[in-house]
């Protein structure tokens, strides 16, 4: 059973006084389910787990049940044995977004208090954005990511100890250990290749079979676009399938940021034009945003106004499957000729947004572009963080400008690369990569109350 962080929260929710349902949210084929069916069935003798798209594509017996009366007429159908008291019967609706009336009626099977709910989305970031009546005070949100690479590194048997010391030795500004050093960078290497799909993560710990692991892949990037064939309007749908698509080849452009014209072939196109498509994309998890700042203050969300975006896959391993399919070289072995820059940058947005950061960038004409700005909450700052997959990676000019704008008043950056030396010169800290996964926010997370 593959650890996930999230397991923590879920249980200490189930087990806390709040009478308020969580919703875990997150793409599809990232663990939802599983996770909350472990803890479920562990925490609950009367576990009773509903599918709400499987009930949509079948019997729809709960394609009607708007009121309490209604719901429970229905789970009575399918798990009238296991209904007993709200301390030892947990309720667990998968794929809520199949049915949005479910989303306004969780308010009152709340009030109702007969049982202890849970429930899953995977396109629910955009099923709320269309339901009439949100249950506001009701609900919980939690976003759920792929498996981040500190959990990549558990599968793999790296034990708690080796994880302490990664971050010890990353709040003090030191060097890994030569050994260890060598074998996070390697299992980091890896990561690029699997990424934190489970499916493709339990793959590759069976067989090490890179096809395998690559049919997975494929499969789920394929299912992520036909997902888009969901959305009511034709003409949206076609859209979103043509932005998402077109995510790799962004990212192989020098300014990889996307390009409106290019999206339909048609002149005159303002990004403005396809705010829908990109909703579509951020919101059911497929895609991750990075949005343009050219005046960076803290806290950034309050500087996002720039018209620019960059798109991101939201797994590495999707990205490294499309670029190399089964040849593992360019990865493992460090070609000289070929440029991983895009896939390091996708690596750490999905690390930083899976640690509850939002993400941007800094983009300015006379100065140039620094991958990432996140908010320092310590300092009350920016922290610029810059990726390099090269050996030249203490070459950044377009850095060095930023940090010059006294303006700005940065109190730290980063530079992440495979060296091992940790060095701090100049105002910026040279990190190796895999310290990006002690790169966390001060905060618990990312938890949306309604």
């Amino acid at each position: 059973m593959l650890y996930r962080k999230i397991e923590k929260y879920i249980v200490s929710h189930l087990q806390s006084a709040s009478d308020k349902i969580l919703i875990v949210d997150g793409a599809r084929q990232i663990g939802k389910s599983y996770i909350i069916r472990q803890v479920g069935k562990r925490l609950f003798p009367n576990y009773i787990e509903l599918n709400m798209e499987t009930d949509r594509l079948s019997d729809r017996v709960f394609a009607e049940a708007k009121t309490v009366g209604d719901f429970y007429l229905a789970l009575s159908t399918v798990a009238g044995d296991k209904m007993r008291e709200r301390a030892n019967t947990l309720v667990f609706i998968d794929e809520i977004q199949a049915y949005d009336h479910l989303l306004t009626l969780l308010k009152f099977l709340r009030e109702d208090n007969r049982f202890t709910y849970i429930a899953s989305g995977s396109l629910l970031g955009v099923t709320l954005k269309t339901t009439s009546s949100i249950p506001l005070g009701s609900i919980l949100i939690k976003h759920m990511y792929p498996l981040d690479f500190e959990e990549f590194l558990m599968a793999n048997g790296v034990g708690q100890a080796v994880l302490d010391l990664m971050h010890s030795r990353f709040a003090e500004r030191l060097s890994m250990p030569d050994a260890i050093h060598l074998k996070l960078l390697d299992l980091f290497r890896k990561y690029l290749l699997v990424g934190g799909l489970p499916d493709a993560v339990n793959e590759f710990l069976a067989t090490r079979n890179i096809v395998n692991i690559r049919a997975i892949q494929n499969e789920i990037h394929h299912l992520y676009g036909v997902d888009a064939a969901r959305y009511e309007e034709l003409h949206n749908r076609l859209k979103i399938q043509r932005v998402y698509g077109m995510i790799p080849s962004n990212l192989e452009n020098k300014k990889k940021r996307v390009v409106a014209k290019r999206i339909e072939g048609k002149a005159g196109k303002r990004m403005a034009d396809y705010d829908e498509e990109f909703d579509y994309l951020v919101s059911s998890g497929i895609a991750l945003e990075v949005r343009a700042i050219s005046k960076p203050s803290f806290p950034l969300i309050e500087n996002s106004g720039k018209n620019l975006l960059k798109l991101y896959m939201n797994d590495v391993g999707i990205l490294t499957a499309i670029f190399f399919g089964t040849n593992i070289k360019a990865v493992m072995d460090d070609v000289a000729s070929v440029n991983l820059g895009s896939v390091y940058e996708t690596v750490v947005a999905q690390e930083l947004r899976a640690h509850g950061f939002c993400l941007y960038y800094y983009d300015n004409k006379k100065v140039g572009e620094v991958d990432y700005l996140i908010d320092d909450r310590d300092h009350l700052s920016v922290l610029p963080v810059e990726v390099k997959s090269g050996k030249d990676y203490q070459v950044h000019s377009a850095l060095d400008r930023f940090l010059q704008i006294k303006e700005y008043n940065i109190r730290q950056a980063f530079v992440l690369s495979n060296s091992q030396q940790v060095e701090v010169k100049d105002g910026i800290t040279y990190l190796p990569v895999y310290y990006v996964a002690c790169i966390l926010p001060d905060a618990a997370g990312e938890t949306l109350l309604l």
